[in-house]
């Protein structure tokens, strides 16, 4: 097997139920707190994106007038604030250092932001949906994003105890 082969496999290859398991396990990755954070993470998308007025990349026959980067930087601080905000009044509170905003603030950037195909955008929904689904085959690739994505999340939030 080729270098190319192996990558591929790695990409795509569904790992077993017990190297799933295992997977959890190792990296204390708790089926209630993925539900949470899929729940965060569809909420600050759902917020951007019924919030979003949109870009004009010059083919809108409407307006010519796009957002700045300031205007984008605004739009996903409100966004960002209103749904951690949402969550602290259903009991819930996420307090997030500034390396893990960014983390999401260069994603969102580089995804819905800044981004000019529409279905890279349109994605995103699914994205989330399929990434915080764990009653699915995933590759070693899908469990790494995931990781990433809980444990930035798990950080952030506040225990009540």
């Amino acid at each position: 097997m080729d270098r190319e082969e192996k990558f591929l496999n790695w990409l795509t290859k569904p790992l077993s139920d017990e190297d799933l398991d295992v997977w959890f396990r190792v990296n204390n990755m708790i089926p209630e707190f993925i539900n949470l954070f899929r729940d965060f993470c569809l909420s600050f998308y759902f917020t951007m994106n019924e919030t979003y007025l949109g870009d004009s990349h010059g083919k809108s026959k409407e307006t010519k007038i796009g957002l700045t980067q300031k205007d984008k930087e605004n739009h996903f601080e409100w966004c960002w604030n209103k749904t951690v905000d949402n969550f602290e009044l259903e009991g819930i509170k996420f307090v997030f250092d500034r390396k893990d905003k960014d983390y999401f603030k260069e994603f969102f950037f580089e995804i819905f932001y800044d981004s000019k195909n529409r279905g890279v955008k349109g994605g995103l929904l699914e994205f989330f949906r399929q990434i915080f689904n764990n009653n699915r085959p995933m590759s070693k690739s899908d469990l790494e994003i995931l990781t990433d994505l809980y444990k930035t999340l798990e950080r952030s939030l506040v225990s009540n105890t």
